[in-house]
């Protein structure tokens, strides 16, 4: 089968199409499926050079997750422990999600890795309450253009959209923020404050470096910053818990890996919600751009290089 295979760690040139790559064969609980479409994470680039969360292991077919058929006709989307890069991938039983009619693939593969973190930042980490701010850093990529639907959904007084072009900020507020702050801003701390009228009640945080430095400092007393990822690789300061104290804040971490241990518990709620907004036309999964299996290293290229926005997505047939 065609798949991208990864044999040395790096940049986008490490990723290699295959035409000759061994078919999976399914074991116990698992199964094949036949992929249509697959998704492009941030999180792919860190794999693809070693700098991920989890240790990464060669050679490899990168690839979360993906959306297909299943050996009993069954359209789904799953999360997948890798391997989505590919023709055909396996899949184990209680991470594939049904995916309705209305739903097309690069919707599908918009909720089950970004919509379910969105999902978890605001409900799970961050428990938002109705009338609390809310702050969403890379707003236009994949997770920021869902959590700004899903906070107004649920109450959030208003929703600061952070952005680094005027078009990604107009993205943002077509999809509900009520202010939009640019992330080039020298005092993004006051910036932060600012839009969300003096008091900033959550922060949802993946660039690191110094922008999680001044959302930690923007944060009212009991405010809470949910670190979800580090697109910059630079990591923030270090924090004294005395400096927590101080301003009774909370600084939480989140990873969609430990939802993944029980998918029934974590998981399968979630994806049913938003699926069903989905399908209702509640929920705008914003899908940024197609590429065909061929082009992998150009969206690796162009998702680095903060050119894209909402989901992107593989097309195993190109």
């Amino acid at each position: 089968m065609r798949a991208i295979r990864i044999t040395e760690f790096g940049g986008p040139e490490v990723l290699q199409l295959v035409e000759d790559q061994p078919e999976p064969t399914a074991t116990q609980g698992t199964t094949v499926l036949e992929v249509s479409s697959a998704g492009v994470n941030y999180a792919d680039t860190h794999q693809a050079e070693n700098t991920y969360l989890a240790p990464a292991e060669l050679p490899m077919i990168p690839g979360a997750e993906a959306v297909g058929t299943l050996p009993d006709g069954r359209r789904v989307v799953a999360l997948l422990a890798g391997g989505g890069y590919a023709e055909r991938a396996l899949v184990a039983e209680p991470m594939a999600f049904e995916v309705p009619d209305g739903v097309d693939d690069g919707q599908a593969l918009a909720l089950v890795l970004q919509g379910t973190t969105a999902w978890h930042l605001l409900r799970t980490s961050a428990q938002l309450r109705e009338g609390e701010s809310v702050v969403v850093h890379a707003a236009a990529g994949g997770v920021g253009t869902l959590a700004i639907q899903l906070a107004k959904r649920w109450g959030a007084g208003k929703v600061v959209a952070v952005a680094s072009t005027a078009e990604k900020r107009q993205l943002a507020i077509d999809l509900g923020a009520d202010a939009v702050v640019d992330s080039a801003e020298d005092d993004l701390k006051g910036a932060l404050r600012e839009a969300a009228d003096g008091k900033v009640d959550v922060v949802l945080e993946m660039v690191g470096g110094t922008t999680t430095d001044q959302s930690l400092a923007a944060l009212a007393p009991f405010g809470r910053l949910v670190v979800f990822g580090m697109a910059s690789r630079e990591a923030p300061s270090m924090v004294d818990p005395r400096q927590l104290m101080a301003r009774s804040r909370g600084l939480i971490g989140f990873w969609l890996a430990h939802c993944m241990v029980d998918p029934d518990r974590y998981l399968a709620a979630p994806m049913r919600e938003l699926l069903d907004l989905t399908a209702a036309g509640d929920l705008e999964p914003v899908v940024g751009g197609t590429y065909g299996l061929s082009d992998a290293a150009q969206a690796h290229t162009d998702i680095r290089a903060r050119r894209t926005v909402g989901k992107l997505v593989l097309d195993p047939s190109r």
